[in-house]
């Protein structure tokens, strides 16, 4: 008999006391699996959504807050913030791009998100069906929308007031759908985009009919006029031909609603996401703008270092957690061999009356080791892959981070290996044990 067959036959001769030994390794080695894939992801995840935006200028408030609603798109805006002010600092030579957002409305539970054509491109975003917004009321729809609504080019989106879907809908002004991306896994999947005119005209038709006083008593929605002249300017847009009016109030098409080459005007937009035409701009322009204005400037990779170092404290007392259980495990490893050990040492001593030399003795000790470790190993890994995936397919869509337990860390590998040696050395001191039996006195104490 080969000392492996050997020491399978051992374990199998034990079945509570080995799958006890394997669930514990396999839980320890789970739980360090799941926290692995999940940093890894969230942090892939945030790394790609936020490459190529240096800056975000946006309102006064929290800059976490202002990155995460106008970045990753997990929050509620700051506010509004005048586009000629924001204008006026993209125009800085030390702007290589400036892509203006408004927020404020969504539709079937995505975001719908005022912008220019260089917001999809920021992302390499094509497209998959039909084209981009030519005019107002146009919108293109990221790849996870289409998925999920079934909407195509030539369908009928109606939005609402609110990212929640709770809030009032604009069936007067329906979205008329005009393009679908292609795939790209990062934000711009989950969003429904159109122009910044769009926005601007579905909010002003609000004030017109009504919704008179303060934007920010509204609602805070883009683009609307406080002020009783803008509503007499409203009222003379209605009696004259749609293209006059738009160009008397700058609705132009979204290629010309670039901040750095239009106009400005009392409109308003959520934020300004800014691209530095050198890496010499992040040292004055942030501190300036905070200091010079009424604008909030946040830099997306400063706050993204300062979530995952919250989330990592979370995640640093979920592996300390794991590493009890592993080494909960390894203990119990031990006393489990130490224990079969001192029932089986007449049964070695036979072995080596038989010709079984000290070596082949403490190998197949080891063995038992070395399997319950990998046992415990394959096992936990497995247990880690499947607890992602049943999360990511479960718990993550529409919620700006895709999980998956289709990928291998070499974290894994290394994390195996290591489960494996804690298997070997809780084995060893038996088998070492094992391998000093003095034969003879242990079978005069068995006679």
């Amino acid at each position: 008999m080969s000392l492996t067959r050997l020491a399978w036959a051992n374990l199998r001769a034990a079945p509570l006391i080995t799958a006890l030994n394997v669930g514990l390794l396999a839980l320890g080695t789970a739980t360090i699996v799941v926290l692995l894939l999940l940093s890894h992801q969230i942090a892939e995840t945030l790394t790609r959504d936020a490459e190529g935006i240096d800056l975000v200028l946006g309102a006064k408030g929290s800059p976490v807050q202002l990155v995460l609603s106008t970045v990753y798109h997990a929050d509620i805006p700051t506010g509004n913030i005048p586009l000629a002010e924001a204008r006026r600092w993209t125009e800085d030579q030390r702007v290589a791009q400036a892509i203006p957002l408004s927020l404020g409305d969504s539709a079937r539970g995505f975001r719908i998100v005022g912008t220019t054509p260089a917001y999809p491109a920021l992302y390499d975003a094509g497209l998959a069906e039909g084209r981009l917004w030519d005019e107002s009321l146009e919108a293109v729809l990221g790849a996870e929308v289409a998925l999920a609504t079934g909407l195509r080019p030539g369908d009928v989106l109606t939005g609402s007031h609110g990212l929640s879907g709770m809030g009032d809908r604009h069936a007067e002004s329906p979205y008329r759908v005009v393009g679908v991306l292609s795939s790209t896994g990062a934000v711009v999947d989950r969003l429904i985009l159109t122009g910044l005119e769009s926005v601007w005209d579905i909010h002003a038709g609000e004030h017109h009919h009504g919704h008179e006083g303060d934007p920010a008593a509204e609602g805070g929605s883009p683009g609307e006029h406080p002020d009783h002249e803008s509503d007499e300017e409203h009222a003379h847009e209605d009696d004259e031909e749609p293209h006059e009016g738009e160009a008397e109030h700058g609705h132009h098409d979204a290629p010309s609603l670039d901040p750095r080459t239009e106009a400005g005007d009392d409109r308003e937009i959520t934020a300004m996401l800014v691209r530095y035409a050198s890496p010499i701009a992040a040292v004055s322009m942030p501190r300036q703008v905070n200091a010079q204005s009424n604008l909030q400037a946040a830099a997306p990779a400063f706050e993204l270092a300062r979530l995952l170092r919250i989330v990592g404290l979370g995640l640093d007392g979920l592996r300390a957690f794991a590493l009890i259980l592993i080494a909960s495990a390894g203990f119990s490893v031990f006393g489990a061999m130490y224990g079969a050990l001192q029932a089986r040492r007449g049964e070695l001593a036979m072995m080596r009356c038989l010709g079984a030399s000290r070596m082949e003795i403490m190998a197949s000790l080891l063995i038992e080791g070395l399997l319950l470790g990998l046992a415990g190993a394959a096992l936990g890994v497995l247990l880690g892959h499947v607890t992602v995936e049943a999360v990511g397919s479960v718990f993550t869509a529409g919620r700006g981070v895709s999980l998956t337990g289709a990928i291998l860390l070499s974290d894994e590998l290394l994390l195996a290996a290591a489960l494996v040696l804690v298997a070997l050395i809780a084995a060893a001191v038996p088998a070492w044990q094992a391998y000093r039996t003095d034969v003879s006195r242990t079978l005069a104490s068995h006679a």
